[in-house]
């Protein structure tokens, strides 16, 4: 993750395996310009892991898991993007900024991928095929933990303190979704490039799951 910042002096780091001091942020016009050069280095970033472990193929479950986490990612940074112009909780500004930058980098990431197996970034099966017993955890064409069209119109709508009790759970359910996506495909995938950003995805969304259950504690008391 990285931590928001409007300091002139401050610095953005990554954290390996542990939440960050959250306690800056930058604009939101800078996070947007963050998450496009994120999209270019990532990207690049991808292209050039070698191919260690072969190219999984069109049907494979490394291929499926990319695209749905892709696109369950991507609502992530959309609401992440929505509190973090709209919020006036400086925690959530900067929860929701580390959330998008984290995200929308894992993304570029699993896209690169996708392009070095030569695969389409959507492919032919219906989301979740990959994931044995996973029937019926696809509602209205939405993943598990995902936001209904209404509940994103809502927090579009919302204004501090209800926007960030209504982001905190919506991304509560979106990470429990995620992780347990995330959770399946390590158990499922031999391809350590898979599994290590599985891994990674699974630690930094508990992470933020205590951190989202103390924010909405907080709030809620307030």
């Amino acid at each position: 993750m990285m931590t928001v910042s409007t300091d002139q002096d401050a610095v953005t780091a990554p954290v390996n395996g542990s939440a960050p001091e959250r306690t800056r942020r930058f604009g939101a016009a800078w996070l947007a310009a963050v998450l496009v050069f994120g999209l270019v280095v990532g990207a690049a970033g991808g292209l050039l892991v070698p191919r260690l472990f072969g190219t999984p193929g069109d049907d494979s479950v490394e291929a499926g898991f990319l695209r749905d986490m892709s696109t369950h990612h991507a609502q992530a940074v959309e609401m992440s993007m929505i509190a973090h112009a709209a919020s006036t909780n400086s925690d959530i500004v900067t929860l929701s900024g580390d959330i998008a930058l984290t995200q929308h980098g894992q993304v570029s990431t699993m896209l690169a991928w996708l392009r070095e197996w030569n695969l389409s970034p959507t492919g032919s099966q219906d989301p979740m095929t990959w994931m044995p017993g996973s029937e019926g955890s696809v509602r209205n064409g939405l993943m598990p933990g995902m936001a209904t069209p209404s509940q994103l119109a809502d927090l579009r709508k919302a204004a501090s303190p209800d926007l960030d009790i209504q982001f905190l759970t919506l991304m509560r359910q979106h990470h429990l979704g995620g992780i347990h996506m995330a959770q399946e495909i390590i158990g499922l995938s031999d391809n350590k490039q898979v599994t290590d950003l599985a891994q990674t995805m699974v630690a930094g969304q508990q992470s933020d799951l205590n951190l989202i259950d103390d924010l909405l504690a907080k709030i809620q008391k307030s």
